[in-house]
């Protein structure tokens, strides 16, 4: 069987606007995009008929998402990667640090399970909820599949032979895909996670331990003696190594970013709640007749128990006395357990 490699291209201009990779898979690739993104919309569209709005910064990051995997894999960065190691890289951060996070943004769980039907809403939540998926998103199984992934490609000769057998090339990188979102799903994402939720914290310290990683990485290729695989040369191998090593500042501080957003949104939500729950607190007590104030009157003593109150609580508990016509006459600073 005679093997498939990709078609080398001089780098110019023109050949980066013109030049599109019409082969089978990118063809796909490029079919299965355009229908993610018209489900998209519809689904969108049916939300607004029924009057529920959806924020258009989740549809904007879910079709550029879309737009990043039609790059690395149908365009001239495809055909490119046949000739420079740098647009192999690029190709990978399109694939792993780009598209997934953009997608995860977009929401597309929460949308299915807002539009599409019952059988299909059950069907989708028997997955997320099985024992496969639990152990197959589990953050740890996550890790080494990412980053493990990785470092078996591109320090070890799979990259070669992937370069020259274009159906492995593109199974290996549908699972870079894969494993790159299981990743970012719930390291950025606002869909619900039902298996391995984590604390926003921890998900800053995994884009640091990741982030790490990844420049490790980069710096291995930067040192390598021999290029990586034989369509490379040995300066494009430590040019592709060094933008690795770069990109991975940049990708750690726009990661950054939108979780901690997302972090000091949920601290402001929580803050709201409590204050709710606060105020539902002392209007059930006034409507009991019980409130609480500060005591300003200097003609009753405070006794032991609400002298210990008032220094945790910085207030006393008051009994309220209302007249018949429900308006409140004085309040008696007398607490509930006696005088």
């Amino acid at each position: 069987m005679p093997q498939m490699t990709m078609p080398r291209l001089d780098f110019t201009l023109g050949h980066t606007f013109t030049h599109f990779d019409l082969s089978a898979f990118p063809i796909c690739v490029l079919v299965a995009t355009i229908a993610s993104a018209w489900w998209y919309v519809r689904a969108e569209w049916s939300l607004a008929a029924r009057g529920r709005g959806w924020s258009g910064w989740r549809t904007a990051s879910f079709a550029t998402g879309l737009f990043a995997i039609d790059v690395a894999l149908c365009s001239s960065v495809a055909i490119y990667a046949g000739t420079y190691f740098q647009a192999h890289i690029i190709q990978h951060l399109l694939l792993m640090v780009v598209a997934p996070p953009l997608l995860a943004l977009g929401a597309p769980s929460t949308l299915v399970l807002q539009t599409a039907g019952r059988g299909t809403k059950e069907r989708w939540l028997r997955v997320l909820r099985s024992r496969p998926f639990a152990a197959l998103s589990h953050p740890v199984t996550v890790f080494f599949l990412y980053f493990g992934a990785m470092f078996a490609f591109f320090l070890t000769p799979l990259l070669a032979d992937a370069m020259q057998h274009m159906a492995l090339m593109d199974l290996i990188n549908l699972i870079f895909l894969f494993g790159a979102t299981l990743y970012w799903w719930p390291m950025v994402g606002i869909d619900p996670i039902l298996h391995w939720k984590m604390s926003h914290g921890f998900r800053l310290m995994n884009i640091l331990i990741g982030g790490g990683v990844e420049a490790f990485l980069g710096v291995a290729i930067l040192a390598e003696a021999k290029s990586v695989a034989p369509m490379y040369t040995l300066a494009s191998t430590h040019a592709g190594g060094a933008l690795l090593w770069v990109s991975t500042e940049f990708v750690s501080v726009g990661a950054f970013l939108p979780i901690y957003l997302q972090w000091m949104r949920s601290e402001d939500r929580k803050g709201a709640r409590a204050d709710r729950q606060s105020r539902s607190a002392s209007s059930e007590a006034a409507a009991r007749g019980v409130g609480f104030a500060q005591p300003t009157s200097t003609d009753w003593q405070a006794s032991a128990w609400q002298a210990a109150f008032a220094a945790k609580g910085g207030a006393v508990p008051l009994l309220q006395d209302r007249r018949p016509d429900g308006e409140v006459d004085a309040q008696v600073p007398e607490v509930l357990n006696g005088p």
